[in-house]
């Protein structure tokens, strides 16, 4: 096995893994990374039937799992996994219930991703990234990725009580969720023999010991696991449903896609940065099409729109493994879970807040990330203001009042529910606007 020349990296991203490892590996990204959360916020916002539910949670992993080896394998070719983006949910909700049904949700899914393709094939992104995108724009877009998503670990993870678990034992269990993950990663640096592979596999250690304790407290409900069908079949276009094109469902999806490709070039500048492995604008070009690929795949599964997911960069951060081999195997694992119910529900029974507990760090790490790319960076007053201003933006909007959102225009609406999207703007009108100091 080759080892990394990345100080911050155990193995690298063209490094060989043993196979067994990459298998407990890649299950460990897909555990952490809670995929199942956005269709099961749509199906109980919509009142799905208990079958239509189940099958909108696989179909999730099945188009995640096959828009993942779409990146990493042939376009991106960057250790990221897609899966399901929050940004969408409150639209799809939106027009599920005005064209009722899934089938204009698909239609205006696929319509979308086609422009996204289209988008990558022109090169215009690619432009767009070169000349709008630079170090201290990146930087400041990576820390507010970390920034936005730490407030979710705890208002949707952690402080919420559950039938069986208290707030107070959910804190409490997030927090040794959370110091069991930062030890067993720190023994990899005190103890580079028997520590490193203690480093490796800090997130699923993490993962079980925190669900161990927590059934102890009562609070693993094993009944839904034993329930679960050994073999289930996702719920896919064509098959299940139909097909709809709806031209005010496609404007909202467009708009949609748009603040998607923001969020995620901000992913792939933040596994850029913990992989210390530039990223080139022919990568974007071909990332900005696989991004494309993977959402007309999720379409056609019966799913929602995917994207890169932030939380693989803080894991490879934590675990310093970032061979595209795990990436794989994560993919893998999805699309077995797709078709079988058991193990399926056997990830859904691992608590929220022990994911919650490492979710947390993982955000802190993102953060991190993203000041350790611009931290060699000239800091006049002019790049303060590039840093501070979006970071007040974001802060602003993950705490704006509900009847202030919907009070605004529906297309507006999307981008206030997007705090990355309109914060990486603002950078980027700064950075343009804002003259350099001769």
């Amino acid at each position: 096995m080759e080892i990394s020349k990345n100080k911050h990296l155990t193995i690298g991203i063209n490094d060989d893994i043993p196979f067994g490892q990459a298998v407990i590996l890649g299950l460990q990204h897909v555990l952490a990374m809670d995929v199942y959360v956005p269709p099961f916020i749509i199906a109980t916002a919509v009142a799905m039937s208990s079958s239509d539910a189940s099958g909108l949670i696989q179909s999730t992993f099945l188009g995640a799992g096959i828009a993942s080896l779409i990146q990493v394998l042939f376009f991106l070719k960057l250790p990221v996994c897609q899966g399901p983006s929050f940004v969408p949910v409150g639209a799809i909700i939106g027009i599920y219930f005005g064209a009722k049904g899934m089938d204009t949700v698909l239609g205006a899914s696929i319509v979308g991703a086609i422009a996204v393709v289209l988008l990558g094939f022109t090169g215009i992104y690619k432009y767009i990234v070169r000349h709008f995108i630079p170090t201290i724009v990146s930087g400041t877009i990576i820390m507010i990725v970390g920034l936005t998503l730490l407030p979710t670990a705890f208002t949707s993870n952690i402080y919420p009580a559950t039938e069986t678990l208290s707030a107070n034992q959910n804190m409490l269990l997030a927090a040794i969720t959370a110091a069991i993950l930062i030890l067993f990663s720190m023994l990899g640096d005190y103890f580079p023999g028997l520590g490193k592979y203690f480093r490796i596999s800090s997130v699923i250690i993490a993962l079980v010991i925190g669900t161990t304790i927590a059934s102890f407290m009562g609070g693993v409900d094993f009944q839904s696991v034993a329930e679960a069908p050994l073999f289930s079949l996702p719920k896919l276009a064509f098959v299940h449903y139909g097909l709809h094109f709806d031209i005010s469902a496609i404007l909202t999806m467009l708009v949609i896609y748009m603040v998607l490709l923001a969020e995620t070039t901000g992913t792939w500048y933040a596994i850029s940065s913990v992989t210390e492995e530039p990223i080139t604008d022919e990568q974007i070009n071909k990332g900005v099409i696989g991004e494309g690929l993977g959402c007309m795949v999720a379409a056609l599964v019966g799913t929602t729109p995917v994207t890169g997911y932030s939380t693989n960069a803080g894991i490879i951060s934590i675990t310093g493994v970032a061979s595209k081999k795990v990436f794989v195997m994560a993919s893998c694992w999805f699309i077995l879970l797709s078709f079988i119910g058991k193990l399926s529900a056997l990830i859904h029974a691992v608590p929220s807040s022990v994911i919650g507990g490492v979710f947390a760090v993982v955000c802190v790490i993102i953060l991190l990330s993203g000041f350790r790319v611009i931290k060699n960076q000239a800091f006049s007053e002019r790049e303060l203001y590039i840093i501070g201003v979006p970071l007040i933006i974001a802060i602003g909007l993950l705490f704006m009042p509900t009847e202030i959102k919907e009070s605004a225009p529906q297309f507006l609406q999307y981008l206030l529910d997007s705090p990355i999207a309109l914060s990486a703007i603002a950078a980027i009108v700064m950075n343009k606007l804002i003259p350099v100091k001769n």
